[in-house]
């Protein structure tokens, strides 16, 4: 009995632009399928496009596949530097007959295709050099090598996704292998590096489910084993049009400066196409517990801002303050201008944040709304808290700072005191406190305001009611 295999997966990006929100999913599906059965997750940076790959976003890769917490394991890989490797196969199935030489030139080809189009026929090779001698070319003219494919009968994918995929061979054209400038093509590259590398099971969207066909004539061709395919269908928007930036197709960092939390973002795309039963919240660890390909849908997902902010304002309820400081500190000194929290500020923010936490949805929602404890002195007003802040307003806050100037400074004692004040001045406690609050922190709205007296402290909080006493 044949002894089990260890899955080997992969991520494998192309560097012709950042890690955007598929791409980001598919990463997830691999690394949560490799957890799951202790097998390998590896990286390779698909980057044989010269033109159009770049080290920024390269490097823009690595940092979201860091950010989402999917760590990769061994080296990384990159495709160019593995050229010789792909020409060496090139010449191996040359010299097996599974491939040739075509000395089509540009202009043949631009016919060809002319002549396809006006016959309405399917705009593919017709393999003319398939079976002529290569002697027949001009001395030294330049050549490409394509693959000889099968062209009568299927090729079969074996899709755990989409179930079984078939594609007549006869619309499966000789495709090139090699350039004329003898550089691999990323169909022969990536054939190649799966299978040194020990790729097990091939998890990516479904725009490759064409490529796997042409990529097991490659596959067969050199009697390599063939491995478990899984194509992911693609994420829509909610209204099921194809995913924009207005859905959500961004890049991963912009969910970071956004404020979204890692967790919710593994576990927000761990449930776009993937489930386990009626099951919405769940731990990396359960995900990772639970994760198994034959759960994955076939349908489209769709990608829903308010779900995912729904989601995120659970993590961040759920996470310890002092993580959240961290958080919200690192999103203020990257965001432009940067702004840094000194030690005051941090331990401010660290003590309101039982408060804060629980109406925050993001990171940035976190950060603004903590924005009136990270330096002293009086509070710009927005228009709401200018509104409120009447000449009659003004008037009970000149009273409340001779309340405020003596006994202890705990929250049950400053609330105490105002409302006694509230009661001898026959007012309900609303008609003090929000005018404290508009004066303390320049909005209506904040996390309970005796809370936040406390926090600040009493010099503090009568210098900026004193700013705005009648």
């Amino acid at each position: 009995m044949a002894e089990k295999t260890t899955p080997v997966l992969r991520f494998a990006p192309s560097p012709t632009g950042y890690l955007h929100i598929g791409g980001a999913r598919t990463a997830l599906f691999n690394w949560l399928y490799a957890r799951h059965t202790g097998g390998t997750f590896l990286l390779r940076i698909e980057d044989t496009d010269r033109e159009r790959s770049t080290p920024e976003a390269v490097g823009a890769i690595l940092a979201g596949l860091e950010w989402m917490g999917l760590s990769w394991d061994g080296q990384t890989v990159y495709q160019f530097a593995r050229a010789d490797r792909h020409r060496e196969v090139a010449e191996t199935l040359l010299a097996q007959g599974r491939a040739y030489r075509c000395y089509a030139t540009a202009q043949e080809l631009d016919e060809m295709r002319a002549e396809q189009r006006a016959q309405g026929k399917p705009i593919r090779y017709d393999g003319r050099w398939r079976d002529r001698d290569p002697a027949e070319a001009p001395s030294g003219a330049p050549y490409v090598v394509r693959i000889r494919a099968a062209q009568t009968g299927e090729t079969v994918v074996q899709d755990i996704v989409m179930g079984e995929v078939r594609f007549p061979n006869e619309q499966l054209d000789d495709m090139i292998l090699l350039r004329s400038d003898g550089t691999p093509t990323y169909m022969l590259a990536v054939v190649v590096d799966d299978h040194d590398m020990g790729v097990t099971h091939i998890i990516r969207g479904a725009d490759h489910l064409n490529n796997a066909a042409r990529q097991l004539q490659i596959i067969e061709a050199m009697g390599w084993p063939v491995p478990v395919y899984g194509h992911l269908p693609l994420i829509h928007g909610p209204d099921g049009a194809k995913l924009s930036k207005r859905h959500g197709a961004l890049a991963v960092d912009a969910y970071r400066d956004m404020g979204y939390l890692p967790e919710a973002m593994r576990n927000y795309l761990a449930r776009l196409g993937w489930s386990h039963g009626d099951d919405e919240i769940f731990s990396t660890e359960r995900a990772i517990e639970w994760f198994d390909l034959s759960n994955i849908g076939r349908s489209a997902a769709r990608f829903d801002f308010k779900k995912l902010d729904n989601l995120n304002a659970h993590y961040i309820r759920q996470s310890d303050e002092a993580a959240l400081v961290e958080h919200v500190s690192a999103l203020l000194a990257a965001s432009s201008p940067p702004h840094v929290l000194d030690q005051k500020a941090r331990e401010r923010l660290k003590a309101a944040m039982p408060g804060l936490k629980e109406r925050a949805k993001t990171l940035v929602e976190l950060g603004q709304a903590g924005e009136f404890l990270f330096c002293d002195g009086p509070r710009e007003l927005d228009a709401a808290a200018e509104k409120l802040l009447t000449p009659e307003a003004r008037e009970i806050l000149a009273s409340v700072v001779a309340v405020f100037s003596s006994g202890s400074w705990t929250a049950a004692e400053i609330e105490e005191r105002v409302r006694v004040f509230a009661d001898d001045r026959k007012l309900k406690l609303g008609q003090v406190a929000q005018p404290i609050r508009a004066a303390v922190t320049g909005r209506t709205t904040s996390p309970p305001i005796f809370d936040m007296l406390a926090i600040l402290g009493r010099e503090e909080t009568l210098a900026r009611i004193g700013a705005y006493t009648a």
